[in-house]
């Protein structure tokens, strides 16, 4: 069987498809370089460049590569970003999965690995994040991840879709020094950049309600997470039936703090953080549970938090230095 990632050149994508290969499972890359990287993209895997929103693109592309199942992780991933840019958000990862999901039907293509978040549950109200966890998206991003669940749900039960969404939660790290997190928005580069340009990171809040006042996150590894949309493409290429999603959790959270007294032993750079006013709207803690990833796709925590950090931080100096 044949994969075609969408968004194969990000971050996340690029990680999937360097496990699909190393599985030894053919993959195609399609991607808009919107943010990913071209040079992510190994020589020996096929690369359409475009939009999933171009339906005779996708359509050419699953045609021409024999495509037999899709691990669709292109999106706007932007959350905080997307209350400004609702539409351009909903275009995206609503209408481009639609434009994805008919062009697969029309294709015969019938397996879908999706990139869903948990950003579907918004703010919970709870110590540990199950999959039953009542879904209160808080921007137009987890929403739109939501619909794009509901969008596979549905052509399930109308076209016979076979699919699972996993749900992730703050991924970080790398799995080869030439992957890095190109994104603006995400705390390990934030704190790399300002490391490296002789600033002082910044953590907003230490007054919450838990062990040392920062928030608390649940933060996996990206090439853990990349095995696991592998072994749910397995599960899919035997005709095995998986749940309309999984958390990929860890169980057990981390703190802001921890993770800036972690990278300063890792980088050998002391510093003491800024501390700056809460964000509104951010929750003092989401952690989440991952046992029945654990149960169905091989799903554990094979990085500890120093092997994220030191992982993350050979990546950005490897980019750092072109």
């Amino acid at each position: 069987m044949t994969w075609l990632v969408t968004g194969g050149a990000g971050y996340i994508g690029a990680h999937v498809v360097e496990a699909l290969t190393e599985a030894g499972m053919p993959a195609v890359v399609l991607d808009d370089l919107s943010s990913g990287h071209a040079g992510f993209v190994p020589e020996s895997v096929p690369f359409v460049r475009g939009s999933i929103l171009d339906g005779e693109l996708v359509a050419r592309a699953l045609d021409e590569h024999a495509v037999t199942g899709v691990i669709h992780v292109a999106g706007y991933k932007y959350a905080g970003v997307s209350v400004t840019r609702p539409l351009h958000t909903y275009e995206q990862n609503v209408t481009g999965t639609a434009v994805l999901l008919e062009r697969m039907q029309s294709a015969g293509v019938d397996r879908v690995v999706f990139s869903s978040s948990a950003a579907v549950y918004g703010t919970p109200d709870t110590l540990l994040v199950t999959e039953e966890t009542p879904k209160a998206p808080e921007s137009p991003y987890g929403e739109s991840k939501l619909v794009g669940e509901w969008l596979l749900r549905d052509q399930a039960t109308a076209a016979g879709l076979h699919a699972t969404a996993l749900r992730y939660f703050n991924v970080v790290g790398s799995g080869s020094p030439r992957l890095f997190d190109s994104s603006p928005h995400n705390l390990f580069p934030l704190v790399f950049d300002a490391l490296s340009e002789g600033r002082v990171p910044r953590i907003n809040g230490d007054d919450y309600d838990t062990p040392d006042g920062t928030c608390v996150r649940d933060y996996i590894h990206v090439a853990d997470l990349a095995l696991a949309h592998v072994a749910a493409a397995k599960r899919l290429e035997v005709g095995d039936e998986l749940l309309p999603a999984y958390n990929l959790g860890s169980g057990e959270g981390v703190s802001v703090r921890q993770i800036m007294d972690t990278v300063a032993e890792v980088t050998g750079i002391a510093f003491v953080p800024e501390i700056g006013p809460r964000r509104p709207g951010d929750p003092a803690r989401i952690v989440a549970s991952g046992e029945l990833a654990a149960r169905d796709l091989d799903w554990r925590m094979r990085h500890d938090l120093r092997e994220m950090v030191a992982s993350a931080w050979a990546a950005h100096q490897a980019a750092s230095r072109g």
